[in-house]
């Protein structure tokens, strides 16, 4: 994992997160990688999973329509890949 060193953090910057991570069970560290995480990764995003179910959703395929997918799909099982 990367590491990151914040110089010249204010002492009452530093105050205030240790007694933040304090509040919430966590070292100071935890915290703070916390922040940054809920900084960076907001919750509110679309996620790949929800999108892909909304639009299947909304194409509305009949019967037919998974019928030609199953064809075009088959049956055989797919070997595994090799790398060499």
């Amino acid at each position: 994992m990367a590491q990151v060193l914040i110089r010249n953090l204010p002492d009452e910057v530093h105050r205030a997160l240790r007694a933040q991570a304090k509040r919430s069970g966590r070292s100071t560290e935890a915290e703070i990688r916390q922040i940054l995480a809920d900084a960076v990764q907001p919750q509110d995003r679309p996620r790949l999973g929800s999108l892909l179910r909304e639009i299947g959703g909304e194409a509305r395929l009949s019967d037919g329509d998974v019928a030609v997918f199953d064809y075009v799909r088959g049956s055989t099982p797919l070997e595994p890949m090799e790398f060499r």
